[in-house]
């Protein structure tokens, strides 16, 4: 039993959640006789893209969890500027972690930590993530809640890599462009790579896919677009948002 005026503290435990096994030690803060029981200041996120809908899509996912993650910025093709707890990169139609975008993010010495949100599990592109720093990995099949428990693990000093999805499935709320129009999340990312002037090699590249996945992908965007032709796919990626937007939102939903 405790002394008198001092406060019992659970030793290390693992927590049982979508992420496997993360260990957490509970805090206890006393003066002897008063114990601080007040909730932790909610973290500071930055959500970085090129894209408007998809940030803001991931942004939504925290709006029932406001009292434990603020999202102080939505940096759409823009510089970092505030500082922050996380910053939380989004790999839609971006460069993946083997590549040095992920580098000047961690770099970057407004953001506390650099984590990557992605589908992509592929092995090399895990390890090249965390060798060069990155605090996690985290599929974009994650829930809401769990994703607010890797975050906070992370904040707290874990390095969080949620298992490998058995199959790539979006988390409810996460949006994308072309979604309305039928698009799946991976053939929207491919023509966003296309609009952007990739060809099918360096979308290869990117993706971590084959060329004949691409080319796969691309024949069923095509067929829903009504498109048959790469330049009116483009052209027609162009009218619908599949052009990289140029801005930052800040104080999202009163953040600071």
């Amino acid at each position: 039993m405790a002394p008198f005026g001092a406060v019992d503290c659970l030793g290390p435990f693992s927590l049982k959640h979508p992420l496997g096994g993360v260990d957490y030690t509970p805090r206890c803060v006393n003066d002897d006789r008063v114990v601080d029981s007040s909730p932790p200041a909610p973290i500071r996120v930055a959500l970085i893209d090129d894209y408007d809908v998809v940030l803001i899509g991931l942004a939504h996912m925290f709006d029932g969890y406001t009292d434990r993650i603020v999202i102080a910025e939505i940096d759409a093709n823009t510089p970092l500027h505030d500082e922050v707890d996380i910053a939380l990169y989004d790999t839609f139609a971006q460069p993946e972690a083997d590549y040095d975008d992920i580098d000047v993010l961690i770099q970057n010495p407004r953001a506390g930590r650099a984590v990557v949100y992605t589908w992509n599990f592929h092995p090399d592109l895990v390890e090249a993530a965390i060798q060069k720093g990155a605090s996690g990995y985290l599929s974009k099949t994650l829930p809401a809640r769990a994703l607010v428990d890797a975050l906070l693990a992370i904040h707290e000093g874990e390095v969080v890599v949620s298992p490998t999805p058995a199959k790539a499935r979006p988390a409810s709320g996460l949006d994308w462009p072309g979604r309305a129009e039928g698009l799946t999340n991976r053939e929207s990312e491919i023509l966003a790579l296309i609009t952007q002037g990739k060809s099918n090699d360096e979308v290869a590249a990117l993706t971590f896919l084959s060329k004949n996945s691409i080319k796969s992908y691309i024949r069923s965007a095509y067929r829903k677009i009504g498109a048959s032709s790469r330049t009116q796919a483009v052209l027609w990626g162009v009218d619908h948002g599949f052009k990289p937007d140029n801005r930052r939102i800040d104080h999202w939903r009163d953040g600071p």
